[in-house]
């Protein structure tokens, strides 16, 4: 393809690239995909390939590529109104019925929703929340934080302290004090191999009991959880984690964050995660799968129990002193009505579940006792492949393999994009909610040639 411009030269010289080796990107040792369309669960570059994108972009864009009915909402909306913002009872159309349409959704106990641009802004407000609920009730020690190890909550200076994950927090002086991080519901990376999962559930539970003991329940202030471990590996929690873990922070007083960012919309086959593991969160994190990605848009969901202390807080103190220029946007807000209105008339979250299950299940039947594969795992339209150089006892291969990486090079070279997720040899799979059969049969065909190809 002739190409009568400079945009590879101008993107190593000028562009910033998130997640990204940025001296060997300098240095042209690391590929560039200039991304210039997409449709259905494909997207193109301007070198003419098609892929098969079987990660929804970073997990959210779940209606999939080329929406005209969110692209004329987004226009219809800028050309009426392209921003106002929503400081001081201000509001929009889209704004308001969105936030109506999301409470319509979720969990019967959730109140109001504050909106945001990202995940990490919104658990930034979420914690901001949380502490001046405590404050309001005159509990100004009961501020701590607890996270799990391998869990990601976002990349702001505390959400990437309640992110769980070595990279996040390597040199950036993080994680911040306030934030303590306990035992991932990881039930393939349990040290004891003779562990039931009861038995490692227990162990979860009396891992946080005491941490709580050594902390003080009145310095703990909130336990944040994503209903299934994504960014860590794409891990569901064994059977009964969270209703004993509900009972641990009911206890002690411990409100919960239920980080919705890729579950939330029907990526398990159920509106929230919350819903499909019976949590009942104070607060609910949004994002991703809001707008499916066509605009940036997140939201911090309120429950009934915190929305009354806030409303006592702007009694005794005035206005709450929280807000971002872009909160509410407009052209956000209607591609997030837009796209909730899509995901009902399409059905795509019975999809979800019904091709998610047949994608797991196809998975589990090609590689299920695949000497290099120590688990095949998901729920919905979530699924992961770890890779172990012995099966038997459970032995890795050394970061410096790279074995994950070059797998999920070999997939894209045979056309479809995967995940290879930090801190272990995992292949990561969350495609559009509206891939078929055919598309999930693709992609389990072709994950095999490049396991093959690396493995032998």
């Amino acid at each position: 393809m002739l190409k009568n411009d400079h945009l590879e030269q101008w993107d190593r010289e000028n562009f910033f690239h998130p997640s990204t080796h940025l001296a060997d990107f300098a240095r042209g040792n690391v590929p560039q995909r200039i991304v210039t369309g997409g449709q259905g669960c494909h997207i193109e570059d301007r070198d003419g390939n098609r892929l098969l994108d079987a990660f929804a972009g970073l997990y959210c864009v779940n209606v999939g590529y080329g929406r005209s009915d969110i692209a004329d909402a987004i226009a219809a909306q800028a050309k009426e109104l392209a921003y106002y913002h929503s400081y001081v009872g201000h509001g929009t159309e889209a704004s308001i019925t969105l936030a109506k349409m999301i409470l319509d959704r979720a969990p019967d106990n959730m109140s109001k929703v504050y909106f945001g641009l990202g995940g990490s802004d919104a658990n930034e407000t979420n914690v901001k929340l949380i502490w001046y609920y405590n404050n309001i009730l005159g509990r100004p020690e009961k501020k701590k934080i607890i996270s799990r190890w391998r869990g990601y909550h976002g990349s702001g200076l505390v959400t990437g302290s309640l992110t769980g994950l070595e990279l996040f927090h390597k040199k950036f002086d993080l994680p911040l004090a306030q934030v303590i991080h306990t035992e991932a519901p990881y039930y393939y990376r349990r040290e004891n191999l003779e562990q039931t999962e009861a038995e490692f559930v227990a162990h979860c539970v009396a891992e946080l009991e005491a941490m709580i003991d050594r902390e003080g329940a009145d310095t703990i202030a909130a336990f944040i959880g994503e209903p299934v471990l994504g960014t860590g590996g794409i891990v569901p929690p064994p059977e009964g984690y969270w209703a004993a873990i509900q009972t641990v922070l009911d206890k002690h007083d411990i409100l919960l964050v239920a980080d919705e960012v890729v579950t939330g919309f029907g990526r398990l086959g159920t509106m929230f995660g919350s819903d499909h593991y019976g949590m009942k969160p104070d607060l609910i994190t949004i994002a991703k799968g809001l707008t499916s990605a066509y605009a940036p848009l997140s939201g911090s969901i309120v429950s009934d129990k915190m929305w009354k202390v806030l409303e006592q807080g702007t009694d005794e103190n005035g206005p709450i002193g929280h807000g971002w220029t872009y909160s509410a946007h407009p052209i956000g807000a209607a591609a997030g009505v837009a796209n909730l209105r899509l995901i009902d008339e399409l059905g795509l979250i019975n999809n979800a579940g019904e091709v998610g299950a047949y994608l797991n299940a196809a998975m589990a039947d090609a590689f299920g006792t695949h000497a290099n594969v120590g688990e095949v795992r998901g729920t919905g339209m979530l699924c992961a492949l770890e890779f172990v150089k012995q099966r038997d006892g459970r032995v890795y291969f050394d970061a410096s393999d790279k074995v994950g990486p070059s797998i999920a090079a070999a997939l894209l070279a045979e056309g479809v994009i995967a995940r290879a997720m930090p801190q272990g040899d995992i292949l990561g799979f969350a495609p559009p909610f509206c891939l078929t059969r055919e598309e999930a049969d693709e992609v389990v065909g072709k994950t095999v040639k490049a396991v093959r190809a690396v493995l032998g």
